[in-house]
């Protein structure tokens, strides 16, 4: 049987990786996004001892431990991946481990040689622009990049909401998560690169040429594209 296409999306924040998922999402049709911050937002909303946790966390720009991460990205796909169905993958995985155990599950799911892991590279300096100057729908959440026509909007594309920065993206929170990534995230970055898995895109260029170089990858490492 023909496994579908997965594509796991890493970078800095800011990097793109919603809107190209989006973008993928709304190309191939039958694909299963998941986002580790939209879990963890999730979770910090919460009213439990864990949610109250985890939202002080994002909040001073944080990263909870190894296993809730993996623990929450497993739930979501056992519990609703369909057989024939493909995985965007957003902003995970982030740690080492977590990418061992990705590598582990997938071999699992017999999903491994079909899984893409995209970098899609930009500066720091460039995440941090990015990310001072993007906002969030007030009323669906959804987040509008600081790149390209989004920064022109004056409501939500989606729904037509008031847009509003995020709270997580002051200055000490954003430094926060980029040293994180410049510490972490490299060390699953250096896994896939050595397992020659690892396809490097230009994230600083227009979102429609990101796009267009993705699929370029997809021809040319999938026969039946």
């Amino acid at each position: 049987m023909h496994k579908p296409i997965n594509f796991v999306l890493i970078g800095r924040a800011g990097c793109g990786k919603g809107t190209q998922a989006k973008l993928l999402g709304e190309h191939f049709g039958n694909l299963y996004y998941i986002s580790s911050g939209s879990l963890f937002r999730k979770l910090a909303g919460q009213d439990t001892e864990m949610g109250h946790h985890i939202k002080e966390l994002i909040e001073g720009g944080g990263l909870p431990f190894d296993d809730i991460a993996t623990t929450l990205w497993m739930h979501e796909i056992a519990f609703n991946v369909k057989e024939g169905q493909g995985i965007i993958m957003d902003g995970m995985p982030r740690r080492l481990q977590e990418a061992k155990d990705l590598d582990d599950f997938l071999d699992y799911l017999d999903r491994k040689k079909s899984t893409m892991v995209i970098l899609l590279n930009i500066s720091r300096k460039e995440a941090f622009d990015r990310l001072t100057k993007r906002r969030i729908c007030k009323n669906c959440g959804q987040i509008i990049p600081w790149v390209g026509d989004y920064k022109s909007l004056q409501a939500c594309d989606k729904c037509g909401g008031d847009l509003e920065e995020r709270a997580d993206d002051i200055p000490q929170a954003i430094n926060n998560r980029l040293d994180y990534f410049d510490k972490d995230v490299s060390k699953v970055i250096k896994y896939f690169k050595k397992k020659k898995r690892l396809i490097k895109i230009n994230g600083e260029q227009a979102i429609e040429k990101v796009f267009q170089d993705i699929l370029d990858e997809v021809r040319k490492k999938n026969d039946n594209y």
